[in-house]
């Protein structure tokens, strides 16, 4: 795991804080679904005010790092990421539940990521990633191919699993062996037409509509750890989105 960010001075005591404990959930002092000290306790060990430490803790709150439970305390937060992906596609019957499609890792391989992928996954010049190609499916029908890259050096572990063992969800697997736990992501929708290449694997007309969903997830530390792109048919998709 990457040390803690330097303290920006400039900040506020509060922000800066929030950074340190951020680092610390990052580098797995505390677990998901674990209770972080209370608040008293964290306050004399930063040698920071009750109030300065509730204000920090309030932010990550606010960002879903944390989760208070009244009456036990406050745990870090595991995300559910199944709700993405059902956001924007719909898997089953429209009056049925949404089902989690099958997944199958068709490539594996390690090389230097293409530049926009390094810069996003703040890697330097010719560092070696981790790339998958996976196809998801649902009765064996194709719904969707991803593009998943990983900097090597957090996830050598997973290039000693043989691929078929890798199940159908992977932050399970980056959390079990590698250590990385994925606390958030950053999404961008485009739509476009599916390339020859892209059709085969889909079971598609080549130059049908695809929807195209790229994914930054990143630590608790807001480092980025995985950079993805998924595509699957339009006739497939849905945006869900609930505003308050």
């Amino acid at each position: 795991m990457s040390g803690p960010h330097p303290r920006d001075a400039r900040l506020p005591r509060y922000h800066q804080l929030r950074d340190v404990i951020a680092g610390e959930i990052a580098r797995r002092r505390w677990r998901p679904e674990e209770a972080i000290p209370t608040e008293a306790e964290l306050a004399q060990e930063h040698g920071v005010s009750i109030g300065t430490l509730r204000k920090a803790i309030d932010l990550l709150v606010a960002e879903g790092v944390l989760e208070r439970q009244q009456g036990r305390g406050t745990f870090v937060r595991r995300p559910q990421f199944n709700a993405s992906l059902f956001r924007f596609f719909r898997f089953g019957r429209d009056d049925g539940p949404a089902r989690v499609p099958s997944s199958r890792i068709v490539r594996r391989e390690v090389k230097p990521p293409p530049s926009a992928v390094a810069a996003a996954l703040h890697l330097p010049r010719e560092a070696e990633g981790i790339h998958f190609a996976r196809l998801r499916s649902l009765d064996d029908r194709p719904l969707l191919l991803e593009s998943i890259w990983l900097p090597r050096h957090r996830f050598e572990p997973l290039l000693k699993i043989d691929p078929r063992e890798f199940g159908d969800l992977l932050y399970p697997l980056y959390e079990q062996y590698c250590g990385v736990v994925v606390a958030s992501a950053e999404e961008t929708l485009t739509a476009e037409a599916a390339s020859a290449k892209d059709a085969r694997a889909l079971a598609i007309e080549p130059g049908a509509p695809i929807i195209v969903i790229d994914r930054v997830a990143l630590a608790f530390d807001r480092e980025p750890v995985e950079w993805r792109c998924s595509r699957g048919p339009a006739d497939k998709f849905r945006y869900q989105a609930e505003i308050r």
